[in-house]
């Protein structure tokens, strides 16, 4: 996974997977999802990223269940 911000369009796009992407939807005004010809996400587009994803404060946290 991937995590790119531009600046100057405050934009977060979020890359899952590097599938070709077959279709892109619109989930919200902010917010489009790519999507492969399986319908699987490929990426995440977050327009007003600042006030949309709180860009400030990213983190990545693994969590692993016991079995």
């Amino acid at each position: 996974m991937r995590v790119k911000y531009f600046s100057d369009t405050d934009t977060a796009l979020v890359e899952f997977t590097d599938h070709e992407v077959a279709e892109t939807r619109e989930n919200s005004e902010s917010i489009y999802v790519d999507l492969d010809r399986e319908g699987n996400l490929v990426s995440m587009t977050i327009e007003h990223a600042r006030a949309n994803a709180r860009l400030q404060e990213f983190s990545y946290q693994e969590v692993v269940t016991g079995t």
